[in-house]
């Protein structure tokens, strides 16, 4: 579980390919400081599994389908990313409830400077929409952000200059792919409300009295 609060810019030393998998070794300093072999780390938003490390360095392998779902494959040696350990139990609680299970990527639409923010507008699946509201939380790259604006195919967020300063987000610019995790509660209201209507869940149960009968249960 994570807050969704980048701790530190890492740096992508290699990433090594092989079919739909991915090693990645990664330059960091302050999350160093207490890692082992099993440490979850959010790597631009995805929750990976330590593997190996050194003094300044640890790596992660990508399976299959974290490789088709998120940006991850088109990291490549020199490539900033935000980095955050997993949130440890007696520390405070400053973001949202974040797993660092991506849903989909989105598109930087635009980004645009009014005063001392960064406002960027994100154009997000048709189908993963109604996961979205204004006030509501989004994780983008791993960034606990609060969407102010939805369309009906993209949300706005706006970035105050110290998220620009510490984050990926900053950066990126029209075309630029992204991240996304929706807010974990969004999700569970949405999957509980339609539970019913899908026909997988809705199907007759296979167990029933006489599949106990002559399975030896009575």
């Amino acid at each position: 579980m994570f807050t969704g609060l980048v701790e530190e810019l890492g740096v992508v030393r290699h990433s090594k390919k092989t079919g739909h998998t991915i090693s990645i070794s990664i330059q960091a300093e302050q999350i160093m400081e207490d890692i082992k072999i099993g440490d979850s780390i959010a790597v631009n938003g995805v929750c990976l599994t330590v593997t190996s490390f050194n003094n300044n360095w640890f790596t992660v392998d990508v399976m299959p389908n974290t490789f088709y779902d998120t940006t991850l494959k088109l990291l490549s040696g020199g490539t900033s990313v935000n980095l955050e350990r997993a949130m440890a139990a007696n520390g405070r609680f400053g973001g949202h409830f974040v797993s660092g299970h991506v849903d989909c990527t989105g598109t930087i639409v635009s980004t645009e400077k009014i005063e001392n923010s960064t406002v960027v507008e994100i154009q997000i699946p048709e189908d993963q929409l109604h996961l979205t509201m204004d006030k509501g939380s989004i994780t983008v790259d791993g960034t606990s952000l609060t969407i102010f604006k939805t369309t009906p195919n993209s949300i706005f967020v706006s970035l105050i200059p110290h998220t620009s300063k510490v984050s990926m987000i900053g950066n990126k610019r029209k075309g630029d792919l992204v991240n996304i995790e929706f807010d974990l509660l969004a999700k569970y209201f949405h999957s509980f409300m339609t539970r019913d209507k899908d026909p997988v869940i809705k199907q007759e149960s296979k167990i029933n009295a006489t599949f106990l009968r002559e399975n030896g249960f009575y």
